[in-house]
């Protein structure tokens, strides 16, 4: 009960104290139990990019795997969030591109996406006949079912297969849907961006979860 009325406090005092921000940040990073923590990978940028060029772009299902596998990367959502994004949950306008993703717990959050993903979601979108205001799934398997997180898995791995030709290195990482997550969040902090802005991009409800 202690620890959460003190983790309750310091994010009261991050948002109120912009001065206090990094010592707040400090606090809440520090784990509420001692647990074994398993290595987290990650793909470097050239690495991610391998993987998402790998598609074959003069096929339907090369150019809706390229679109899964850049959402993926560029929103960092989980795979259950990216398989149940619907064409109503994406705006697609310039300047302000967002998605809404829907988290565990329903606790949905907005996402901005970047201009490459809004295009491969458009371009995806008018080959499939939908406007963006029509809640119909974007990303759907062989039998126009919404994509299963089994072939979810499998369009990740086929391209990670088809990229280790470019980036040999591939070969030895664990790939999966979440290993783009990993690596999204590692380009934010590399980036500069603070650890309480990637847990609410990430959708974290621990910060220590975005630490570690």
């Amino acid at each position: 009960m202690a620890i959460t009325a003190i983790r309750s406090f310091f994010h009261h005092v991050a948002a109120a104290d912009p001065a206090s921000f990094s010592i707040a940040q400090r606090v809440l990073t520090i784990p509420t139990k001692l647990a074994h923590i398993e290595v987290t990978h990650h793909l470097t940028n050239a690495e991610v990019d391998a993987v998402i060029a790998a598609p074959d772009q003069r096929t339907p299902r090369g150019r809706r795997d390229r679109a899964f596998l850049l959402f993926l990367a560029r929103t960092g959502a989980r795979v259950s969030e990216a398989i149940g994004v619907n064409a109503d949950d994406l705006q697609l306008e310039r300047p302000h591109s967002q998605v809404l993703l829907h988290g565990k717990g329903r606790k949905d959050r907005v996402i901005p996406v970047h201009q490459d993903l809004a295009r491969a979601l458009a371009a995806l979108l008018r080959e499939r006949g939908i406007t963006n205001h029509q809640p119909r799934p974007i990303f759907i398997g062989a039998h126009n079912e919404r994509l299963t997180r089994f072939g979810a898995t499998h369009i990740v791995r086929r391209a990670a297969a088809k990229a280790v030709a470019i980036r040999p290195d591939l070969a030895e990482k664990p790939i999966s849907p979440h290993i783009f997550r990993h690596s999204l969040a590692m380009k934010l902090l590399q980036s500069g961006v603070d650890l309480l802005t990637i847990q609410a991009w990430l959708g974290h409800a621990q910060v220590a979860t975005t630490h570690r």
